[in-house]
C-alpha cells in the first residue's frame, strides 16, 4: 500500500495530465465539452478512476462516453510519460452524476418551498375546529354557587 498522500497528490497529477489532454482536443468528433471532476487512485496505485461530467444531451454524452472509452489507450501512454511511477496506472473513465443529482435536489427543494407557501396561505385564512384555547381552565365558583362539604375539604 502506499502513503495516502501520494496516492491523492497522484489522483491530483493524472486529473491536470488528462485535462490537459482533453484540452489539446482529441481527433474523435464525438467527443463534446468534457470536465474532468475527480480522480480516484488505488492505494497501490494501479487503478485510476476518472470521473467526468459532458455538457449536452443524452446522445452527446453517449458519444462522449465512447470517445472516451477509445481514446483510453492513448491517455493513459500520456499519463505514463508525464508522472514518476514505476507503473502507469489503468484508467477507468465514469460518468459523474453530480449535475443531474443537484438538478434533482434543486427540483425537491422548489417544490418543497411552494408546498409551504400553499400550507401558509390556507392557515392564514383558517379557523380553529374547536374552541380557540383547548385547554380545561379551573371554574370560577361564585358567590352564589353552592358546593358540598368534599370541595371545602378540597380547598382547605
Amino acid at each position: 500500500m502506499a502513503d495516502p498522500q501520494r496516492a491523492r497528490k497522484l489522483a491530483d497529477r493524472i486529473k491536470e495530465i488528462v485535462a490537459r489532454r482533453l484540452d489539446k482536443g482529441l481527433r474523435d468528433p464525438r467527443l463534446g465539452f468534457v470536465t474532468i471532476t475527480d480522480v480516484r487512485v488505488t492505494g497501490d496505485l494501479q487503478h485510476a478512476s476518472i470521473f467526468y461530467t459532458v455538457y449536452g444531451t443524452d446522445e452527446e454524452r453517449r458519444d462522449s462516453a465512447l470517445a472516451l472509452k477509445a481514446a483510453t489507450g492513448m491517455l493513459r501512454s500520456e499519463v505514463g510519460r508525464n508522472i514518476t511511477a514505476r507503473l502507469t496506472p489503468t484508467l477507468e473513465f465514469i460518468a459523474d452524476a453530480v449535475p443531474e443529482n443537484a438538478k434533482h435536489i434543486e427540483d425537491l427543494l422548489r417544490e418543497a418551498r411552494e408546498r409551504d407557501a400553499e400550507t401558509s396561505a390556507v392557515a392564514a385564512t383558517a379557523d380553529y375546529a374547536g374552541d380557540a384555547d383547548p385547554y380545561v381552565k379551573p371554574r370560577d365558583l361564585d358567590a352564589d354557587d353552592e358546593f358540598d362539604d368534599r370541595d371545602e375539604d378540597l380547598r382547605a
